[in-house]
């Protein structure tokens, strides 16, 4: 298991995953699309189309990226 960290940008936003979490590819893909799910449904005015979620090891390295569109694009 590897400490992975999902961090949220847009053109002109980013939100840093300080704690980071031990969980494998499989799990971190669930975990990702569940982070976008409860942000895309958070009441708000923001425009989550253009918000990617990237989640990088514990060297910063990439490991995994999941547009918000992919989700928005889902039925639930």
């Amino acid at each position: 298991m590897a400490e992975l960290y999902f961090h949220c940008s847009d053109a002109q936003h980013v939100l840093i995953d300080e704690c980071g979490h031990a969980m494998d590819l499989a799990e971190a893909r669930e975990h990702a699309e569940g982070l976008v799910r409860v942000l895309i449904m958070t009441p708000s005015e923001e425009d989550w189309r253009g918000w990617i979620l990237h989640v990088t090891d514990e060297l910063g390295d990439e490991v995994l990226v999941v547009p918000f569109a992919s989700v928005l694009g889902k039925s639930h």
